[in-house]
């Protein structure tokens, strides 16, 4: 009997025993058909945050010093890595080792850095480059209105589904021949032949004006760009091949500029309240708004003019200089001595000097005097036209633009081409 239990007491210990630490089973046979899955890299996408770095924000990653420091000087070499602003997109791809793999930012609407390793067993040796973004091109014709509802040609461009930056365009073409603050009446409109580009079936900006009629105030234009072949320079002509472009821009501002005061020999000064000439004409414009040069010419001073404040001072050709008062700063690069081509920007609307807010004085001097620029402006003659041997060119291609702007058909621009009208 006590044999028998003992053997009992030993089977219950060796069965505890078994099921506190079981065999290992046996080794698993591989079969063709599994399928082993590595490691999968990490991919982040996000938008840049405020005041963040190119360093401070691959830090924030985690990746090692040696990679990070790598990144930054591979980027110096193509970018600028203090221009990486806020809430633009970027991709980061981090490999199961926590190194860095790629990186991807979006510089602008045109192109993205990026960043990545050329061989994985160096991983802190990282090559950069600023690259393209593959972009579809259309053309297309766009028309708008000007009513009651939309009387300004920025309302009518919005109204027509289209941005502010396609109706600073067509202004900048017509500039010397429409006055968009006073000229536009109810029952006016346009009609534009423009590239658009797209990306990823997404609106990516606007290409070229080729073409455009507009009619202000009961009178028709028409522009057409026409690059010329011998000096491979585009501008917009008449249809009978004449320079929209005149000697001088309308105004200095970029768009619609409000008069506040007009060029006269007697006005009261708003700050000194005494009768005084006033010799320029005064645009109302917010602080920071782009002051451009209305003609080609040499800085002759950029500092500050006493009352006038901050002020630029330009000599162009015929004996005309201009002058630029109450700004806020100066255009890069704008000093003495510095030749500007017109349209450049030369500084910033501001209130500096003797002003009672932000707003720009423009004067215009001619032969030692000065003279009222609007009178001098709509006395300007035609700009130079296109070479006669040249003329059967252009009307070819004015022609091809006409029939475009006459038809509600989108036409296909070939990406390769972007020149100035299709059909070349």
């Amino acid at each position: 009997m006590l044999r028998h239990s003992s053997r009992g007491a030993l089977a219950a210990l060796w069965f505890a025993t078994a099921c506190a630490h079981p065999s290992p089973p046996p080794p698993r046979t591989a079969h063709a058909e599994d399928i082993f899955l590595a490691p999968q890299a990490e991919v982040m996408e996000a938008v840049v945050p405020p005041h963040a770095t190119l360093d401070g924000l691959l830090r924030g990653y985690a990746f090692p010093p040696p990679v990070i420091e790598a990144a930054v000087r591979s980027a110096r070499s193509v970018f600028n890595p203090r221009q990486l602003r806020e809430r633009q997109p970027y991709r980061l791809v981090k490999s199961p080792d926590g190194l860095l793999e790629e990186f991807e930012y979006q510089i602008d609407a045109d192109r993205f850095l990026r960043i990545f390793a050329p061989d994985r067993t160096r991983p802190d040796v990282l090559d950069a480059t600023v690259l393209p973004y593959e972009k579809d091109t259309t053309i297309e014709t766009v028309r708008g209105t000007v009513d009651a509802a939309h009387p300004s040609l920025i309302a009518a461009m919005v109204s027509a589904g289209e941005n502010v930056q396609l109706a600073m365009s067509l202004a900048d073409i017509f500039s010397s021949q429409i006055d968009f603050e006073s000229d536009l009446q109810p029952g006016d409109g346009f009609e534009v032949l423009v590239q658009k580009s797209s990306r990823e079936g997404q609106f990516a900006g606007y290409g070229p004006i080729l073409g455009a009629r507009f009619v202000a105030d009961g009178r028709e234009h028409e522009a057409f760009r026409w690059s010329n072949p011998e000096t491979a320079r585009a501008g917009y002509y008449d249809p009978a091949g004449r320079s929209l472009k005149r000697f001088m821009l309308r105004t200095p501002l970029k768009f619609e500029p409000r008069i506040t005061s007009g060029f006269t020999r007697n006005r009261l000064h708003p700050v000194f309240r005494t009768y005084r000439a006033h010799l320029g004409i005064d645009y109302a414009a917010p602080v920071g708004a782009p002051v451009v040069a209305v003609s080609s010419g040499v800085v002759v001073s950029a500092g500050w003019a006493g009352g006038g404040g901050k002020q630029v001072r330009l000599r162009h050709g015929d004996g005309y200089e201009t002058y630029y008062l109450h700004l806020s700063a100066f255009g890069p690069g704008i000093r003495a001595g510095v030749h500007v081509d017109q349209g450049q920007l030369i500084g910033r609307v501001g209130a500096t000097g003797t002003a009672t807010g932000p707003h720009l004085d423009y004067r215009l001097k001619r032969n030692g005097q000065f003279v009222n620029p609007l009178v001098v402006q709509r006395s300007q003659p035609p700009g130079d036209p296109i070479p006669p041997s040249l003329m059967p060119a252009f009307f070819t291609e004015r022609d091809s633009t006409l029939r475009q702007l006459t038809t509600t058909v989108l036409a296909a621009a070939p990406a390769a081409n972007p020149g100035p009208v299709p059909g070349r």
